[in-house]
């Protein structure tokens, strides 16, 4: 669909709304909000199109006037002036009105489940992941987001196994969503005596937080398993079979959930990483059904992709998707992301107007 149709249609809702919300008729309170809502979504857009179109009738009028041979030389000047003006401003207002019509992502306005998983690399992997996990901490307190430890798996030296944690806020997975991916780390390892830097790597998945209305899941679907909960080495942490697996079984996702002492409180985490994987899960086949044509995969979460190298002997930090280099690792692993979130975004939206046209 054409861009001036797809203004078209807009507008044209937006009126139609407006006359069904003035009307009178006999409405549920449900429908009167949900119809409110989308009029309320729609107005910005609508203002932005308004604007639009009368830069447009503004420039045909002074297009007109500086074709007339009836108008003055001085006339003319300060008619053109303004023409190149209005000229030079449209087409920062036909990307934003663009960008205002690109199809919401219905999970940009979630909360997020976050997870990291040391990868290849051994002991060097954990420590990765570790570091992965404290920059998403240190990024999430300086948006004012909420990050709450889900389930922690350490190896006793300071790194990883696995961590998963919630974060919910403000646009969270907006911002987070680009972060799925294979991270890699080149570094020497304190223990390395020759100085060799070692490659080692790190899975990042961030899934939309799914309410019990997005994935519904029925009992008879799931084998809840309990045990006891198991410190590094083994070791027993609980007393009671406080621990839980939650077992999928059409789909065979597993969800262990051990941190807390009370087993209903542990069912209830697993179920929310249960629900957000499922949730992730249906995003995905979605995405792969709409994007089967295109070759790039940026955007799309996978997970299988390697993303980002944090280089530490160069202090270098390159996202592979959109070819940015920066060179400040500590800051980044500081928590310092937006730089490269905020090219993400922009790349992933210039991606969908181009699919747009």
């Amino acid at each position: 669909m054409s861009l001036e149709k797809n203004l078209e249609r807009v507008v044209a809702r937006h009126h139609e709304l407006a006359q069904q919300m003035a009307s009178g008729d006999k409405r549920s309170a449900t429908d009167y909000a949900r119809m409110a809502k989308e009029y309320a979504d729609l107005k910005p857009i609508v203002e932005a199109v308004s604007e639009l179109r009368g830069v447009q009738k503004e420039m045909t009028d002074l297009k007109a006037l500086i074709a007339d041979k009836a108008t003055d030389a001085e006339m003319k000047a300060l008619a053109e002036e303004e023409f190149n003006g209005l000229k030079g401003r449209l087409p920062g207002l036909e990307k934003k009105v663009q960008l205002m019509l690109l199809p919401a992502d219905a999970a940009d306005a979630k909360n997020a489940i976050l997870e990291i998983r040391a990868g290849t690399g051994g002991e060097e992997a954990a420590l990765f992941a570790a570091d992965l996990f404290r920059m998403y901490q240190r990024y999430a307190e300086g948006r004012r987001w909420k990050f709450e430890l889900m389930s922690l798996s350490e190896t006793g030296r300071g790194g990883y196994k696995e961590a998963i944690a919630s974060v919910s806020g403000r646009g969270v997975f907006a911002r987070l969503k680009f972060e799925s991916g294979v991270h890699r780390v080149q570094r020497v390892p304190e223990t390395e005596a020759s100085g060799r830097i070692h490659t080692s790597a790190a899975t990042v998945a961030v899934m939309p937080e799914a309410e019990e209305v997005d994935i519904r899941i029925e009992d008879k679907d799931l084998r809840i398993d309990v045990f006891r909960s198991s410190g590094p080495g083994g070791q027993s942490v609980n007393t009671t079979d406080s621990a839980v697996r939650v077992t999928h079984l059409p789909t065979g996702i597993v969800v262990s959930q051990q941190d807390e002492k009370s087993q209903h409180k542990n069912r209830a985490k697993a179920m929310r990483v249960l629900r957000a994987r499922l949730y992730e899960r249906e995003r995905e086949r979605a995405e792969a059904e709409r994007a089967a044509t295109r070759k790039s995969q940026v955007g799309t979460g996978d997970r299988s992709e390697r993303i980002r190298t944090y280089n530490f002997p160069e202090s270098r930090v390159t996202d592979h998707r959109i070819g940015i280099t920066l060179h400040k690792l500590d800051r980044v692993l500081d928590g310092e992301l937006d730089e490269f979130i905020d090219a993400l975004v922009a790349d992933d939206q210039a991606r969908r107007l181009a699919e747009m046209t």
